[in-house]
């Protein structure tokens, strides 16, 4: 059964630093595109950072600069570091996968190309 779980949120202060796991079982993830997503309750899902299968990688402006997106090289875990964290970075974080049955170099930020969910993990910025 194809599973992502993510893990390592928690509360955080203004300026510190997380670490987020995607823990993929049931996926070759050189397949595939894994990207990081937030939402906050009644607000649009916001794209963060993706990677593709050749650990080629792309950030939204939000995430630019702050936070690294990468895999192990056992291929089993996506992580994103988060560092700088600020109040608005509040929000439910989730992965996400799609598959493209080849090694890609490139992968695409937009939501709705992924097909595979975790159920995300609380990130709470807050003094």
């Amino acid at each position: 059964q194809r599973q992502l779980v993510e893990s390592g949120g928690g509360l955080v202060q203004p300026g510190g630093s997380l670490r987020l796991s995607c823990a993929a079982s049931g996926f070759i993830l050189v397949y595939h595109s894994v990207g990081w997503f937030r939402q906050v309750p009644g607000k649009d899902r916001e794209e963060l950072a993706c990677i593709s299968g050749d650990r080629t990688t792309s950030y939204s402006a939000s995430a630019q600069g702050r936070f690294t997106i990468s895999r192990d090289y056992a291929d089993t875990t996506v992580y994103l570091q988060m560092n700088s964290l600020k109040p608005d970075d509040t929000a439910v974080y989730y992965c996400a996968a799609y598959e493209h049955h080849v090694v890609r170099n490139s992968c695409v930020l937009s939501s709705h190309n992924y097909n595979a969910w975790g159920r995300g993990t609380q990130v709470t910025v807050s003094s």
